[in-house]
């Protein structure tokens, strides 16, 4: 049991080395013979299971059913092109599936956790997956714990455990402890464990289990695998689906009593009725929005928004207010040191403040790389620059205690002793810093602090502040033992710095975007108050300080008051975690769909509570990206705005397929049922074959090329969509009943102009008529409010080519011999074809005429 040995044993048992890691040799070796780091998943289906699983749907098995019908009939044609329909319908849904499982499959790669690892004495970040027994780990705050490590060494050390051990609260953990008894997983202090992570502190540790070794791994050996929840969108068609499949065979039902009381032929309308319920019932909703959701989120990764949760993909198109975080994001996260303040004068600096400094920081330099937080790495360059090297202080004065920083208390202490004396340096927010001084340093020593001289400090960085530089104040003081308890009390005022993050140069313009689409932008940051409206201004944010609040005055409002008040500000500044929550909450009272950046350990709860949570990618914690529902490759503002207008033109090509695709079941049912009704001594308008031909030709192909349709011009300068607002707001239950009924209407006109001739040519026309002015229809859908030729004809390549094919595929089925036979059709002349491509175009003139009439009123 590794929590019962020593370090060294640790060492010994695991075969590595504390000082230097693994060699990558031996981690390459280990690896083949152990496996990857990873627990196991779910058995994929394969292709084959796939497949078989298309004829598990009620509405293929009633096809079934329709084929040994017509075997029973002798009508072994019939009963050929059925199972033909059936075999190209499972290998469209299997294409489709395999399509949406290979998407989420990049995006798991692109979202895999890292883990910082000591490889060949070099520290090097590498994915989780590839660590193996023996390798030592860097863990810090925000970090999920990759693999089972027994510690070997620890700096304030807390662990969330709650998925392992059921205890929310955090664990403390210490390195150095060891049990000579056995002890439970919860009591074990000295280990840590995979799919936990770290609250506060750091440490260091030695992995001792792997994958599903792990005591995780037990745990999912043990859970039976759950199947994928539908997105809401894909629920609310699913019970669509139900509603107007009960509606479809109700009708179908009628339309075969009809049928009989007419005295027509029993097997003939039992064939057409069963072909009829299977082509309007819209059993292929649910296939077309998990395509269109799968290639929409494909297009978003490429543009560097990383999408975890196919719901948010739904839920991007309705955001109304963005809460971004400032620093990276809407800057450039590349801080540096513009100004300073030392012996009570603007621009100097003394030995004192630039020592703490670089001493007070956790970043490093390796092979001349800095590595660390922005702000660190800028003081650490700040100090270099002027000869202080971290390097040489590490070594004069040894770090030997620290206070970690945290977003509550804004400051860190670290702890250093040199030769006999122990001195502590505190940095942090400039009003925390200056709270806790009773002294200033001035001209190499302590003097007592005086009320002016803290009026001119604070003077001094209220200056810097309106210049949008961010203020880190330094303070110290010598101690009698590295482990006091008052430490950050009675300490000397050295001095401040203030450091700059410029904006991103495109974020401006995706702010003036997101007004633009009725989106309200509002910055959370932890900044003074000053630097955050500095570069709120800037950026187009916000104007006036009455815009701005701070967590201050949020503690002092009631959560009535601040949802009363909240859509007044633009810029929350010196935020806590807390605060975040209460922010989203407060704009999600107001009836607003809340999209939340973040990426700390402590924004995980605000992402949560938001409607779409982001994490950054590139800064962001793990835990950030775990409770997040997109995460942002470059962690870009532009990105969120890009994936928002993506997200509007997902959800409006999924409602495009949705209503061509009901208006299209309408149109045919209403041609049948009509034509019983109201010719009784006729045959039926199309044939079972026909129906089943115009079902898999002109319903799904448009409804998947309406699907990747490109989005209208003005799409960011409509008003967000209500989360609530039903598939056929603004319109879409009157265009889809209208248009079905047009096109029944006009297929019952090609019908009758057909009779004059002969039954079979009134089928073929009526076929040909129902089919063909589908395919028009489908570029109505392009736009329900601009015209078609407004919004650009030829745009879509992917509907005009299915638009051609189609239309070719028609015309040979009529004037071909083999397909007359098949399909039961007979050529027309050049007039017949005038009047079915006429008839069949009138659909996109009668549109048109409707949308110039509703543009002119």
């Amino acid at each position: 049991m590794p929590y019962r040995k020593t370090i060294q044993e640790i060492e010994t048992a695991c075969q590595s080395d504390l000082h230097k890691g693994l060699s990558e040799e031996e981690a390459q070796r280990r690896q083949k013979e152990q496996g990857k780091n990873i627990l196991n998943k779910k058995k994929k289906v394969t292709l084959l299971q796939m497949f078989l699983e298309q004829f598990q749907d009620p509405m293929v098995i009633i096809l079934i059913i329709g084929a040994i019908v017509s075997i029973f009939l002798k009508e072994y044609m019939d009963a050929c092109i059925i199972l033909v329909v059936i075999v190209l319908n499972a290998i469209i849904g299997v294409i489709q599936e395999f399509k949406a499982e290979k998407a989420i499959d990049a995006l798991e790669k692109l979202s895999e956790p890292k883990a910082y690892v000591l490889r060949d004495g070099y520290l090097k970040e590498i994915n989780s997956e590839d660590l193996v027994v023996g390798d030592i780990v860097e863990l810090e705050a925000g970090r999920y714990i990759p693999a089972d490590m027994r510690l070997l060494t620890s700096t304030n050390l807390k662990v969330e455990e709650s998925t392992l051990t059921g205890e929310s609260e955090a664990i403390e953990k210490q390195a150095d402890i060891v049990y000579p008894d056995e002890m439970h997983i919860a009591d074990q202090r000295n280990m840590v464990f995979m799919s936990t992570y770290v609250t506060y502190g750091k440490a260091q540790g030695m992995v001792v289990r792997c994958g599903m070794d792990s005591e995780v791994g037990k745990i999912a050996r043990m859970l039976d695998e759950t199947k994928e929840d539908m997105t809401p969108l894909q629920q609310r068609l699913a019970h669509l689906s139900k509603i107007l499949g009960m509606l479809s065979l109700g009708v179908c039902a009628a339309m075969f009593v009809v049928a009989i009381l007419q005295g027509r032929n029993l097997f003939d309308m039992l064939l057409l009725s069963i072909s009829l319920a299977v082509a309007a019932i819209p059993e292929g909703l649910p296939a077309v929005v998990t395509i269109v959701l799968a290639l929409g989120v494909q297009v978003m990764s490429k543009q560097n928004a990383i999408v975890r949760k196919l719901h948010a993909v739904e839920t991007l198109g309705s955001v109304s207010v963005i809460c971004s975080d400032k620093t990276g994001t809407l800057t450039q996260n590349k801080m540096h040191v513009v100004s300073s303040y030392a012996n009570g004068m603007l621009q100097e600096v003394n030995d004192e403040l630039l020592k703490g400094m670089v001493l007070c920081n956790d970043a490093s330099i390796s092979q001349n790389e800095v590595l660390g937080e922005p702000t660190e790495t800028a003081l650490l360059c700040f100090g270099e620059k002027q000869g202080f090297h971290k390097k040489d202080l590490d070594m004069k004065y040894v770090r030997v205690n620290e206070i970690p920083f945290d977003s509550n208390r804004k400051r860190m202490t670290t702890i250093h002793q040199h030769e006999r004396e122990v001195v502590a340096y505190t940095k942090g927010a400039l009003e925390k810093i200056l709270a806790m001084c009773t002294s200033v340093w001035q001209d190499g020593k302590a003097v007592r602090m005086s009320n002016y001289e803290k009026q001119r400090i604070l003077e001094a960085s209220r200056q810097v502040s309106e210049d949008a530089q961010r203020v880190l104040a330094l303070a110290r003081k010598t101690l009698k033992s590295p482990y006091e308890d008052d430490v950050e009390n009675k300490m000397c005022f050295i001095g401040f710095v203030g450091l700059m993050d410029p904006p991103r140069e495109e974020v401006k313009d995706a702010i003036a975007r997101c007004y633009k689409a009725g989106i309200r932008v509002a910055m959370i940051t932890g900044d003074h108050p000053l630097t955050a409206l500095a570069i709120a201004r800037r950026l187009g944010i916000a104007k006036q300080e009455t815009e701005v609040i701070t967590g201050n005055q949020l503690d002092a409002m009631s959560d009535e008051e601040l949802c009363a008040s909240v859509k007044g500000y633009r810029v929350f500044a010196r935020v806590t975690p807390q605060h975040k929550v209460r922010i989203v909450q407060a704009f999600k009272q107001n009836d607003m769909v809340v999209a939340m950046g973040g990426d700390g350990v402590n924004d995980a709860p605000s992402l949560k509570q938001a409607d779409i949570g982001i994490a950054m990618g590139q800064g962001g914690t793990d835990v950030c990206k775990q409770a997040s529902d997109m995460i942002l490759a470059d962690d870009n503002f532009a990105t969120i705005v890009k994936a928002v207008e993506e997200g509007r033109g997902i959800y409006e090509n999924i409602q495009k397929a949705i209503l061509y695709l009901l208006s299209c079941n309408l149109g045919e049912i209403m041609s049948l049922f009509l034509a019983i009704l109201c010719m009784p001594h006729v045959v039926s308008t199309l044939s079972a074959i026909q129906i089943l031909w115009v079902n898999l030709i002109t319903d799904a192909f448009p409804a998947l090329a309406l699907g990747v349709d490109p989005m209208e011009w003005d799409i960011m300068e409509q008003q967000p969509r209500n989360a609530k607002e039903s598939l056929f707001a603004h319109g879409g239950w009157m265009f889809t009943i209208l248009n079905g009924m047009f096109i029944g209407t006009i297929t019952l006109v090609a019908f009758r102009y057909g009779l004059n001739s002969s039954p079979a040519k009134a089928q073929t026309m009526a076929f040909m008529v129902l089919s063909l002015s589908q395919l028009f229809h489908a570029f109505n859908l392009r736009s329900r409010t601009h015209s078609i030729f407004a919004v650009g004809l030829f745009k879509n390549k992917w509907l005009i080519l299915t638009f051609l094919f189609s239309t070719a595929l028609q015309t040979a089925v009529c004037q071909l011999p083999i397909f007359n036979f098949i399909l039961k059709t007979v050529p027309l002349d050049m007039m017949s074809w005038g009047l079915v491509f006429g008839l069949s175009a009138s659909v996109i003139f009668i549109n048109e005429a409707s949308k110039w009439f509703a543009k002119d009123k």
